[in-house]
């Protein structure tokens, strides 16, 4: 019974037409027939609201001088896709919802909109990969080690002399 069921599953997925899945190329998305791009052209007609900015650029501080405030400034900071309400991957979910656990103040900053502040955070923590936690100034990792910490208990010592916000009654 278990067998015939599993095959009649692997037969109706290879029977899915190729047009349900989206494959993505990078810089381009193609779905239904249509290409999307995701990397902004050159185009001289692309109204300026719509072209990308730099969040940084206002600022008189480069992306590293960014990266050491909001590290030496912020007791609990994780750099990531998205942002703590809506994260925009899988592992920066995981990493929120553990440091949510602990009800600890932490800051964060999406790395999405600026690619400047995306490799300066790499150059600062010498870490490639996306979440960044850093406690207390010090690079910790991302959300598997984070993980690791929370189950073993070190999260748990680690995070102790972060301030938690009062309650308001």
């Amino acid at each position: 019974m278990a067998r015939s069921v599993s095959s009649m599953l692997l037969r109706n997925i290879a029977n899915l037409s190729s047009s349900r899945f989206t494959p993505q190329v990078y810089g381009a998305i193609y779905k239904g027939g249509m290409k999307y791009s995701t990397t902004v052209s050159n185009d001289p007609d692309t109204h300026e609201d719509f072209r990308p900015t730099n969040k940084l650029e206002n600022l008189d501080l480069s992306a590293k001088d960014v990266v050491d405030k909001d590290v030496k400034e912020n007791p609990v900071m994780i750099y990531m896709k998205g942002n703590p309400e809506v994260p925009r991957c899988g592992f920066s979910a995981l990493a929120v919802r553990v440091l949510r656990e602990y009800n600890v103040p932490f800051s964060s900053r999406s790395i999405l909109e600026d690619i400047e502040l995306k490799e300066a955070v790499k150059s600062y923590s010498h870490w490639p990969t996306f979440p960044q936690i850093f406690i207390k100034g010090e690079f910790i990792g991302g959300s598997d080690i984070i993980l690791n910490m929370h189950q073993t208990g070190e999260l748990k010592e680690k995070l102790k002399d972060v301030p938690t916000p009062e309650k308001s009654e």
